[in-house]
Formats: C-alpha cells, structure tokens, sequence
C-alpha cells in the first residue's frame, strides 16, 4: 500500500487493515481551491500536517466544505521535494494514543505544495496569483517563533528579501497593488501573543520600504491600521514528535509501504507520515478581514483576544507547563529519561496531580471556553503517560531559569493578590527547592549528571558550588542568593516568607544519597 495509490479506487485493502481514507472526491477539492483559493499555510512542517490540515481534512469529509489548504514552505525547500511532491501532496496521520493503540487516517486536505522563494519561478508565480485572488481569506504560519525575525541586513535588500517575513510582506504588496483585498494573517505558532510577533515583522518591512521610496504610504497603512489585513493571536497546543521507529514498524506490518525517515540537509526530520498524539487545542481570536474556511467544525475554537490570553495563562501558569517543569527537575535527579516513564512512579505523578489540582487550580485563569480541570486531566491521564511521546526530562529542562518566573511564580503571585495562605504551597516550595539540587549536577545516587543548556547555568552553578551530597549539617545561607532573584522566580522568595521553607526543603533534599526519593515522598504523601 503507497500514497499514490490512493486515488487508483485500492480502498478495501486500506479499510481492511484499518486506515480511514479521504471521504471526499480529491480531484473536484483540488480543481475547485486552484480556481478559487481560500487558505494558505507557511510552513511545511510535521505539525502542520498532523493539526491544521487534519482539521481542514474532517471538515472535507464531512461534506459542509469544498476547499483544501495550499501548503507553501519558505525555509527548508527539500520537504516539498522530499515529503510533498513524490507522494501528490498526500500523507499519512497516525495519532498516538495513551493506550498504546495508534489511529491512521490519509490526509488528502493540502491540494498544492509550494517553494516561497522567487528563485522557484513557477511556483513563487502561483503564490503571488493566489495572493492576488480576491477569494483568499487566510494565510497563516507554523514557521516557530525564529521565523518571525526580521535583520537590519534584510530589511535593506529591499524589495528582494531573504527571510520569510520579508517575502510575506513582499506577496501582501501583490495583493495591495492588485486591490488592497483584505486578508487575516495568522500565527498558529506555540509562542504568546503571536499575531503581535506577525504584525510587528511584517509592519517592519513596511516601514522600511516606504522610508526608501519603494511602495507608497498607503501600503504601511494597508498592513497596519487593523482594516483591511488582521493579525489574531492564537494558543495552539499539539505535541507532534520526529517519525518513530515503532510507528514505522506497526505500518510495514500493515503493508504500509511509505515509511521512510527523511532527513534534509537542514536537518529536518520528516517523512510520508506523520505521528501525533491524540490530544490538540486550537484558540483563536475571531478578528478576520475577509472571513475564514470553517475551522470551528473541525473542534477550532473562535473567542476574543483576552480569551486566547487566558486560555494560554491556564496552559502556561497551571495545567501543562509548571507540571513539566516540576518533572524534568525531579525526573533529572532521579535518573529518568521519559515523561512517560515518569508517570509510571507514584510519587511524581502525586508531585503533579497535587501540583496542578490542589495548588495551582486556585488561582488558576478560566477562559470560561476550556475547563482548566478537563484541561489537566488530558495532561494527567492522556498526555504525559502516553507511551508513545519521546519527550525527555532533559529536554523539558532547558532553560527553565527562565520559566520558573511564568510556571510557578504567577501562582505564588496570585495567592498574594488573593490574600491565600501562603502555607497551603508545599509542592511548588519543594519543587523550586529541588532546582538547587539539580543545579548542583549531582543525581540521588551521588552520580554527577550535565544541566540542561541555560543561559543563567554557569552564574547559578556557582551559587551551588559548596554545598554537598552529605548527612552531616552544613550552610545553606548561599541560596539567599538565589532565592531572592525576582528575575527568576517572578518575587523575591524571602520577602513574601517563603526563602526560609525552601531552604529548609533544600536542606533535606542534600542530606545524602537517596535523599531526594525520600523527600520527595514524604512530601507527596503528606500533602
């Protein structure tokens, strides 16, 4: 079974081994999305196949739509090549769930694949005559946040840019020269405020272009008064790994034939299909110029801007991220290196069951369109045990001087401005006191271990340096040092009354090896 034998009528081979196929007639979408284009996506990437198109993919089969998804990819130009092209812009969903079965479905949503370069002729023509169709309503970007940079460098190549904003600009001025059509520009990037980080790239063009006589002033003003080109903020939530060898193995037994990794020169990881887990959020705020393809039928939810703000507070201060941090803390220290295999050990799952539930949920912010408590128990019981997701404590723990100030110190924040008992925090303290272990590099068993890369590690270690894995007493003054640090924990520690407690927690969590299990427990369990 390949891909391209899709639309040969092979279906009952497909169906009998379990694979859902296109419910729609592939080439009357496709002729239909050429004449009359609604949507565009940059970014060819794994997540855009395993979300956004799958949604546009549910919603053709449901027959309530008849318009696909136009795929254009302005940085790792091999994916079309490679992942697109030999396979007619078709691919495989495979959707990891947390029982360890896998779901497959062929995503046959994306009806073209494009360079967005003008080095590619024909296509960057078929971009700029997409753009310049009045019945375009939506191009939107899973290009990751260092997609929206814009350089100094690039900004004077004029009209010829470089990077991808720059080119965006470049197609919107098509579409301003053409009929000042108006069009929403979307983020559907993981990364706060995004349409903010859209808006101020492609307003950054703008500006510069005008200052050098290249487009007239109405043109800025067409991009950036909020008329005619909108940018929405979003909150996206999907995790969606490289191709893994036990997805693959599961498909070749199937009769799969289109398995094979691909990895470009740019280091990208793709391939025919792609794995997903199960689990998907999509927020966005309803501000469109020119309408948009029915995402809502698809499970997108449509609110205002302060409602996207909030979903991604809930998801960032309570129910995913300080869970994430407070694992890969104590997951480093205790010599883990899966998520999953993390939520098999009672004592870190009660660690961020009572986390989330009993601390945090407090002084959590509802959206009101997303039940915090429906939220973490996704995380709890589909997410984080899902036996299928490579996610490392490792990786999680990357820059987390960084993190703490959002994951844990808007809670602490909140029970001040709530006037809660700041005594009913035990975890979070005992979390915030296992940075300092983890910090010293040393795991429960006395073996040394490297610290995730971060930009504070080397200043930080240092603070560390003298305390030892050891049952005799020492000084733990030095942590004043850290604790105090308003620009990593969000408050000074001390101030607020919590410094003493958590160095306190530190105190035990160094006493010997084995310490850090036994502290830990006893903190879980007595919660």
């Amino acid at each position: 079974m390949r891909l391209t034998d899709i639309k040969n009528g092979a279906s009952q081979e497909w169906q009998a081994a379990g694979y859902e196929l296109p419910k729609f007639d592939i080439d009357t979408v496709r002729e239909k999305t050429y004449r009359e284009p609604t949507w565009v996506h940059f970014g060819a990437g794994n997540i855009f196949r395993a979300f956004p198109a799958a949604i546009l993919q549910d919603i053709l089969d449901s027959g309530k739509y008849d318009r696909g998804v136009i795929v254009a990819e302005g940085f790792d130009y091999k994916i079309i090549d490679k992942a697109y092209t030999p396979y007619d812009n078709l691919s495989l969903l495979v959707l990891l769930q947390s029982d360890g079965s896998i779901r497959k479905k062929v995503i046959a949503s994306v009806t073209e694949s494009l360079k967005a370069d003008p080095e590619f002729e024909n296509d960057w023509a078929r971009l700029v005559e997409i753009m310049k169709n009045p019945s375009l309503q939506m191009i939107s970007f899973t290009i990751t946040e260092k997609g929206y940079s814009v350089s100094e460098k690039d900004l004077k190549n004029g009209l010829n840019p470089t990077l991808i904003m720059g080119k965006v600009t470049a197609l919107l001025l098509e579409r301003f020269q053409t009929g000042a059509y108006p069009l929403t520009v979307q983020s559907m990037d993981n990364c706060s405020h995004n349409g903010d980080k859209v808006k101020q790239a492609v307003v950054s063009y703008a500006k510069e272009w005008v200052a050098q006589g290249l487009v007239p002033a109405e043109f800025l003003a067409y991009v950036q008064n909020g008329e005619k080109v909108t940018y929405p903020w979003s909150m996206i939530d999907k995790i969606t790994p490289r191709p893994d060898e036990k997805v693959q193995n599961m498909l070749k037994k199937d009769g799969f034939e289109d398995t094979e990794t691909i990895i470009t020169e740019r280091h990208t990881y793709t391939a025919p299909f792609v794995n997903a887990e199960e689990t998907e959020y999509l927020v966005i705020e309803d501000h469109y110029a020119n309408g948009h393809p029915p995402l809502e039928l698809g499970g997108v939810i449509y609110t205002d801007q302060q409602t996207v703000d909030k979903v991604e507070k809930m998801k960032v201060c309570t129910c995913l991220n300080p869970l994430h941090t407070a694992m890969s803390i104590f997951g480093c220290l205790l010599g883990y290196e899966l998520i999953s295999e993390e939520m098999k050990d009672e004592d870190l799952r009660g660690l961020i069951t009572k986390i989330g539930y009993t601390e945090a949920m407090p002084v959590v912010v509802d959206p009101g369109v997303l039940k915090p408590e429906e939220f973490i128990g996704a995380v709890l019981e589909r997410r984080l045990p899902n036996p299928f997701m490579p996610d490392a404590p490792q990786r999680i723990a990357t820059d987390t001087s960084q993190k703490l100030s959002i994951r844990f110190g808007e809670t602490i924040k909140g029970y001040i401005e709530r006037g809660l008992n700041l005594d009913e925090l035990v975890l979070i303290p005992l979390v915030l006191a296992g940075y300092a272990r983890y910090l010293r590099g040393i795991d429960d068993v006395g073996n040394k271990f490297e610290p995730s890369p971060d930009p504070l590690l080397d200043e930080l270690q240092k603070i560390v340096s003298g305390l030892e894995i050891k049952q005799e007493k020492q000084d733990f003054t030095c942590l004043k040092q850290l604790y105090s640090r308003e620009d990593i924990f969000g408050v000074n520690l001390y101030e607020i009354g919590l410094g003493e407690r958590i160095e306190s927690m530190a105190a035990e969590l160094f006493a010997g090896t084995g310490a850090v299990r036994s502290t830990l427990h006893k903190y879980v369990v007595n919660r």
